[in-house]
């Protein structure tokens, strides 16, 4: 971009006159500084807009005193006059509003030691400037005697350095994002200022190859001005209410102090004059940087304060959780454990530092955790921070048991940071809210919801080369005689009884289930179905079960069962089985009740007839049927 605006400079003076192309080049940058300001607000737009006006002030200035020599001959001495004033006017409202434009832009809040700071820092550039720039117009003015016109030239330059020094911190006072506008604005001001050296440097500026080099110097910075606010933080709000200052802020203002000291020493040395003015500026400047450097380290001694006020208050609300804060760097070693580990794991912090990731953590949970870890370090590792991650584990207690933790992940600026709280006793309570949802609440076993689910299943998982489930439907004859003359109380614990007896009737991978009131239900798979007189058995062995006595709070109370048995075929839902066995349980209830029937599955389509199996298997259940309804009796 910079070599882009120099082509354009040299071009320019070229084809145009001196007095022509500098001050054309200040109305375009007053233009495109006005169009940017209509689409800012606030702040940012009084800041373009006084730009705007400081470089217009700049082009009349130059133009002014391009025609200044045109004229000095047909003007008298008043007029003349008159017109430098006139220029002098408007280099110093360029200046002055320049200045304040950047003023604008830093006024922000700060505490008073930071606006002491401020101040001091620019006095001491200000002073360092000041004082250079009066042994230089010393020295001009001895030489040329034009006082007026080497005062003029100095401001320039002047002003020019203060300005640039402003739009370098106003830049590393922005993001880094928003920098490269004033990146741009701090060329812009180089080349000005270059501009401005050369006519100091040389009264008649010279040319390279015809082309003169100040106002190629100046038509290249106002070019640089016109493209810089368009660009990223053209309209960028400053913060510059930073407690920390960097350390090329320290060492800055001690740079144009430096400078300040050589040229006074060079001054001496070649035996120039010495005034009033100079021996006062040359004393306030150490004077003003001592009382920086002394307002700097009170400052840093409110920081260090306001840091341990904090860290004691960050401390105070971490050792107050119950939350477990740990924090391990990227290679996985702990290197924070808070108080609450204690209290939470039963472990002592001091005793987990030093150790290495994964901590005490369950087996089986090992690898959702460790994933949550590994992208962390991954984008750690590109520099990216992303989100959180929430990990649930189980950790090993002090005392051996399994203690449910929740933990939330997060960058840290030393690795990773984990907010982990035991919720076993939320876990607790969710496993017997889901177990409450498919058992029954007396007895314990599953539920009519829970039991369909297990029959789906079973019917889901049959082959052709398995039998086909069983499913029985029981239901105790009896019982609300018993319920209505000992009472309610008694028929609860009859019931807990007959869950027992049932559970204890059939194999471990059965199902038995409480339906409603005093209704059970059973589901028979693999070798219980295999071979009829082994289903027979299993319900044989369940209605002698439950017809045995009860002995309930020292009273003996007897109840039998009505039991229906069904075949699941291919196509049938778990639905229908249990109102198939529920219909085989009425009928042997009007058949003198304490019997077991079998209901026969009728094929809806011949293709869909019951396999030889199942056909062989309800056969030989409704002949073995007879015998145990008639040895029950009624």
């Amino acid at each position: 971009m910079l070599a882009a605006a120099m082509s354009a400079s040299a071009t320019a003076v070229l084809f145009l006159p001196v007095g022509v192309g500098v001050p054309a080049a200040h109305g375009l940058a007053a233009l495109s500084l006005l169009g940017r300001a209509r689409t800012a607000a606030g702040r940012v737009r009084l800041r373009l807009a006084l730009f705007a006006g400081s470089v217009a002030a700049g082009g009349f200035h130059h133009l002014t005193v391009s025609q200044l020599p045109s004229f000095q001959g047909e003007l008298s001495g008043g007029r003349h006059f008159g017109l430098q004033l006139l220029a002098a006017t408007a280099i110093a409202l360029c200046l002055v509003v320049a200045i304040a434009g950047f003023v604008v832009a830093v006024a922000d809040g700060g505490t008073t030691l930071i606006w002491l700071r401020r101040v001091l820092d620019g006095w001491v550039i200000a002073g360092s400037l000041l004082t250079l720039g009066w042994v230089l117009l010393l020295h001009r003015a001895d030489q040329s005697g034009d006082a007026f016109g080497s005062l003029q030239d100095l401001a320039r330059v002047v002003t020019d350095v203060l300005v640039f020094g402003l739009l370098v911190a106003l830049r590393y006072s922005l993001k880094r994002p928003e920098r490269t506008a004033t990146t741009v604005g701090v060329l812009a001001l180089v080349a000005l200022s270059a501009s401005d050296m050369l006519r100091i440097l040389m009264p008649a500026p010279g040319a390279w190859h015809g082309i003169p080099c100040a106002a190629v110097c100046s038509i290249t910075g106002l070019l640089l001005i016109t493209v810089a606010p368009w660009l990223a933080g053209g309209t960028s709000v400053v913060d510059v209410d930073q407690r920390i200052m960097p350390v090329v802020g320290v060492v800055a203002a001690f740079v144009p102090v430096a400078i300040c000291v050589l040229a006074l020493t060079a001054h001496a040395m070649v035996g120039g004059r010495t005034d009033m003015v100079l021996l006062v500026l040359a004393g306030l400047l150490p004077i003003a940087l001592g009382i920086r450097q002394g307002v700097i380290h009170a400052d840093h001694l409110h920081i260090t304060r306001e840091a341990t006020t904090r860290e004691a208050l960050y401390r105070a609300l971490v050792d107050g959780t119950r939350d477990v804060i740990t924090i391990v760097s990227l290679e996985g070693r702990v290197l924070y454990v808070s108080p609450a580990a204690h209290h939470v794991f039963g472990y002592r912090p001091e005793d987990l530092l030093g150790a290495r990731m994964p901590l005490y953590c369950h087996p089986d949970d090992l690898t959702p955790l460790m994933q949550a870890v590994e992208t962390l370090r991954q984008e750690a590792a590109s520099g990216i921070r992303g989100p959180g991650r929430r990990v649930s584990c189980r950790v090993r207690h002090a005392d051996g048991r399994w203690c449910h933790v929740e933990s939330t992940v997060s960058h840290h600026t030393e690795g990773m940071i984990f907010s982990s709280r035991d919720v076993t006793d939320r876990v607790a309570q969710q496993e017997q809210l889901e177990h409450l949802a498919f058992h029954d609440a007396l007895t314990g076993l599953p539920n009519r919801a829970l039991f369909a689910d297990r029959v789906a299943h079973a019917l889901r998982k049959r082959t052709t080369r398995t039998a086909p489930p069983t499913v029985l439907f029981m239901d105790l004859d009896g019982f609300k005689a018993v319920n209505d003359s000992a009472g309610h109380a008694v028929g609860d614990a009859l019931l807990i009884h007959a869950a027992r007896r049932l559970q204890a009737s059939v194999r471990a991978e059965d199902t038995v289930a409480r339906l409603s009131g005093d209704e059970f239900a059973a589901l028979l798979e693999g070798e219980a179905g295999t071979h009829p007189s082994r289903t027979q058995d299993v319900a044989e062995r369940i209605l002698s079960a439950l017809t045995q006595p009860y002995q309930i709070a020292g009273k003996e109370a007897l109840v039998s069962a009505s039991i229906g048995m069904t075949l699941a075929l291919p196509g049938v839902t778990p639905d229908e089985l249990l109102r198939q066995a529920d219909e085989a349980m009425y009928e042997a209830k009007r058949a003198g009740k304490g019997r077991i029937r079998m209901h026969l599955p009728q094929p809806r389509q011949p293709r869909n007839s019951p396999s030889p199996e199942a056909h062989q298997t309800a056969t030989a259940l409704q002949a073995s049927d007879e015998p145990a309804a008639h040895g029950l009796g009624q």
